[in-house]
């Protein structure tokens, strides 16, 4: 496997708690890669560390053949672009304003703009199919529209990696849809290696080339969802019971859930 990313023996701990222990993790390139697992199991941690947002207990990331800890800042945010959980900007900056932000890495003190960013941030705005959105204010879109100008942000960078922490969180169904169709035209026509955080499961199998299980701080199981998804694996990852099934139109494996196998919550008992 020609792995884009490569993740050694990694360990991050925020003070005494231990977020990553001791995980390995081969991203292959080109691929989209799909991080699954109930909350709290490190999967925006390992997102955040091979961006090198947080600093490592032990062991290390390597960009191709090269580790990150070696990488100044903006060469590292040239191959591996980052769209976090939630992210936010001033209601009143307009769309063009905020897709530039992603030429930084681009521009030097010698040469702040040129005809390339242009050309990267209409390409990028495009991509995403806002460009007819180029001079609205941020507080004036919807949700989806939003998304898709933060996605156009990531994709002016013109990175060969693009980490997506839950893209289609907060979104309804049609707009989870047609921005997981988006990056996956952008992995299928570009080339771009994705990684992308997902808790919905089906859009997990529906999505991935290849699907990462991941349960307290470390790695259950990895591989293609048609031989990852199996009832048992899922059982013991997610503490639900359930049926799977094939999608009858994408041909993916599709989790019907039954009940939890241990309740989360009882009801409070009443005199």
């Amino acid at each position: 496997m020609d792995k884009a990313i490569s993740v050694r023996a990694l360990t991050v701990a925020y003070g005494a708690t231990t977020a990553l222990d001791s995980v390995d993790l081969g991203i292959p390139k080109g691929k989209i890669t799909v991080l699954a697992g109930p909350n709290g199991c490190g999967k925006s941690t390992l997102l955040r560390a091979i961006r090198r947002l947080h600093q490592p207990k032990s062991g290390d990331i390597h960009l191709g053949d090269v580790p990150i800890s070696g990488l100044k800042e903006k060469e590292l945010a040239r191959h591996i672009g980052l769209l976090a959980q939630n992210p936010s900007a001033p209601d009143d900056m307009s769309v063009e304003e905020l897709v530039r932000l992603g030429r930084y890495p681009h521009q030097t003190m010698l040469q702040p703009w040129s005809a390339a960013d242009g050309e990267a941030i209409q390409a990028a705005m495009f991509g995403t199919g806002v460009s007819h959105l180029a001079d609205r204010r941020l507080g004036s879109l919807s949700g989806g529209q939003l998304q898709r100008v933060w996605i156009a942000m990531v994709l002016a960078q013109e990175t060969d990696v693009i980490c997506l922490d839950e893209p289609v969180n907060h979104l309804d169904m049609a707009h989870q849809i047609d921005c997981l169709d988006l990056v996956t035209r952008l992995n299928r026509e570009h080339g771009r290696t994705v990684v992308l955080v997902l808790h919905d499961l089906n859009l997990a199998a529906r999505y991935a080339d290849r699907l990462v299980f991941m349960k307290g701080g470390g790695l259950v199981a990895e591989g293609e969802p048609d031989t990852l998804m199996s009832e048992a694996l899922i059982e013991d990852v997610f503490g639900i019971s359930c049926r799977v099934i094939v999608d009858p139109v994408h041909q993916r494996p599709l989790c019907i859930p039954i009940r939890n196998s241990t309740p989360r919550f009882r009801p409070e008992q009443t005199a």
